[in-house]
């Protein structure tokens, strides 16, 4: 069975913690100091962006579970 494709793709949440992930790494194999404190920089960098993608995420579901709670109004609801 085939996955949706949107399912298969990332969010940016899981992206920003890659990257940090690899900035974390590189990091540790940095031999010089400039280098090792640019790297951790950037993995912090990646982690706020992960947690500000999270939030949005959570923003976003609790809108849609709103919504769908909402009872419609009347307006252009098919009425004439």
């Amino acid at each position: 069975m085939v996955e949706p494709a949107a399912s298969r793709q990332m969010k940016d949440r899981e992206v920003y913690i890659l990257r940090a992930e690899q900035a974390r790494a590189e990091a540790d194999e940095a031999t010089l100091d400039n280098v090792r404190d640019r790297c951790l920089r950037a993995e912090a960098a990646w982690m706020e962006m992960a947690s500000r993608a999270a939030r949005t995420e959570k923003m976003r579901a609790d809108q849609l579970a709103a919504k769908a709670l909402a009872p419609e109004t009347g307006g252009a609801s098919g009425q004439i």
